[in-house]
């Protein structure tokens, strides 16, 4: 199983966590281009450099802190991308309403993960058994 650890999840919240209340202070979109082109390379070359960056700083190897789900965090990060696309969208159609909203949900599923509780996770899990549930009933 894929892992990556803890301290680089964190960093790349932390990003999106910064860029939406600057973003949310300053009504601009452009500050979210920040997280959101570093999680689409991520998730589309494999290379996010906000990790890439954060990784130089961390004191011990990586394998010696504690760490997260790969295929989790790639599933939250698709969650973050749409959300941030949502937003700069909208804030270039001049929605501002939908700017807002976007960029709050993503803000707070962001800071809520920082302090212990994955919605990203929540949703994967609920679907992964949606999904044993109806293989389940299917093959019966």
């Amino acid at each position: 199983m894929k892992t990556i650890p803890k301290p680089l999840v964190l960093a790349n919240q932390w990003t999106i966590v910064v860029s939406v209340v600057l973003s949310l202070i300053t009504q601009t979109a452009w500050i979210l281009l920040l997280p959101l082109i570093s999680c689409l390379l991520g998730l589309l070359a494999g290379y996010n450099p906000i990790l890439v960056v954060v990784k130089k700083f961390l004191t011990k190897p990586s394998n010696q802190y504690v760490q997260e789900d790969y295929e989790q965090l790639q599933f939250n990060q698709w969650l973050a991308v749409g959300f941030l696309v949502i937003a700069c969208i909208s804030y270039f159609m001049k929605w501002t309403v939908l700017f807002n909203i976007a960029t709050i949900m993503v803000g707070i599923a962001a800071l809520v993960a920082i302090l212990g509780f994955c919605v990203g996770c929540f949703i994967r899990f609920q679907y992964q058994q949606w999904m044993h549930r109806r293989k389940k009933s299917v093959a019966q």
